[in-house]
């Protein structure tokens, strides 16, 4: 994991031609459509979105000088990738994703615990990831990790 500096632009400014302009449309998507209170910023040496210290001071669990993390995007070797940290965390909207993605892409869900992952960028289904993105506000967020992340990782002390 490499620092978290610089900015969006210039993450996009680094990235092959092919990709800039879908990665662009992704975090352009995100930027219109996730509720407000998250903010955008290089986290995890990509482009994020997190809950900021001012709504929950406490910050990541594995390390608090962090935001809370909440999506990111990035250009992978042989993909372009959304994380998603409510998949991961919330088995409803998981599942409601994995039964609403064929509707959308013929191809088959490439998907780990919170990433998906576009292998064929013409396939993309920009309007399913909009409708994702709008979901969960930061207290929903908050509410979860503490509840499915922050309680365990206490209890494992």
């Amino acid at each position: 994991m490499s620092k978290n500096t610089g900015t969006i632009d210039e993450y996009l400014a680094k990235l092959p031609e092919e990709r800039k302009e879908c990665v662009k449309r992704i975090i352009d998507l995100i930027e219109k459509n996730i509720p407000k209170g998250f903010e955008a910023q290089i986290n995890y040496a990509m482009p994020g979105f997190v809950v900021p210290h001012t709504l929950y001071p406490e910050g990541y669990h594995c390390n608090p000088e962090l935001p809370l993390p909440f999506i990111n995007v990035a250009s992978q070797k042989n993909s372009i990738n959304l994380y998603h940290m409510g998949l991961y965390a919330d088995r409803e909207l998981h599942d409601w994703f994995v039964n609403e993605y064929p509707k959308h892409v013929k191809t088959k869900l490439d998907m780990g615990k919170s990433c998906i992952r576009f292998k064929k960028i013409d396939q993309i289904p920009y309007d399913l990831l909009s409708e994702l993105v709008r979901k969960m506000s930061p207290q929903q967020w908050i509410d979860l990790y503490e509840k499915n992340f922050k309680l365990k990782s206490r209890s494992n002390n």
